[in-house]
């Protein structure tokens, strides 16, 4: 008798089972970051990767962050799909350089004859005694440039989903995570899953009033429709997903 009782898992064990999956299922997907093989796995996401991996596979690295980003995306041109974490996105600015002028428009070019299939994640938002250079929401900077997709999960579910599509994505990817959702639960199938970037998701339909949301901005947005709803206002909420592309169907 198969047990009937969900999935339970937290954004940050989403995200490292969709990491975990894809090493798995690829050997050209690697992890590069400062602080990958730490002990607390940057916020839990990928602990223990180094021990099933390897180091060939999962590297540590200096705190030079336009030098490494530079080594993922001569590694994604190369034929390997990095998997790239700056940790804060607030660092990332140390490698725009490399992402603006090399990341982004590498593809184009070369009319199209190279791809760079990377993932840069970094988290997003703040935690408690989170400094001024530690707590920035940059997404709208990365949205602006062309040659980037932008994704941000507000869900367990749609973080490992989200994440497995980026890695097979042959564009670089950036891939926003709110510190307040790594912690959130939800259910989340074991087996590997995509879901599409670019394609919205509704969670509740309404006449009044229409919430577009995206990250953990979406599960504010949840507790003011449930607000409103008490005092007979139905709110359509769309959860964009992804805020670059962005799908203008589900909300025009």
């Amino acid at each position: 008798m198969q047990n009937s009782e969900p999935r339970i898992l937290s954004a940050a064990q989403a995200i490292l089972e969709a990491t975990s999956q894809a090493m798995a299922d690829d050997p050209h997907v690697i992890i590069i970051g400062e602080g990958v093989p730490d002990p607390k796995g940057i916020f839990g996401t990928t602990l223990a990767l180094r021990d099933t991996f390897g180091s060939a596979r999962v590297w540590d690295m200096p705190v030079s962050e336009n030098g490494l980003t530079g080594v993922c995306i001569g590694a994604a041109i190369s034929g390997m799909r990095p998997i790239l974490t700056h940790q804060r996105v607030d660092f990332s600015l140390l490698s725009l350089d490399q992402i603006i002028n090399n990341a982004a428009k590498w593809h184009y070019m070369f009319g199209g004859q190279v791809s760079v299939p990377l993932v840069i994640r970094m988290v997003i938002g703040h935690g408690w005694g989170q400094g001024a250079q530690h707590s920035q929401n940059l997404q709208a900077l990365f949205a602006h440039i062309p040659g980037l997709k932008v994704v941000m999960p507000a869900s367990p579910y749609d973080a490992k989903g989200l994440l497995a599509s980026a890695i097979h994505d042959n564009n670089p990817v950036i891939f926003l995570e709110h510190r307040w959702i790594h912690g959130m639960k939800g259910e989340v199938p074991a087996d590997m899953y995509r879901i599409a970037i670019g394609k919205a998701r509704r969670w509740h339909v309404g006449d009044d009033i229409t919430i577009v949301s995206s990250g953990y901005m979406t599960v504010e947005a949840l507790r003011a429709s449930h607000i409103l709803a008490q005092v007979g206002i139905m709110a359509d909420l769309i959860d964009l997903r992804s805020i670059k592309p962005w799908d203008k169907a589900a909300v025009l």
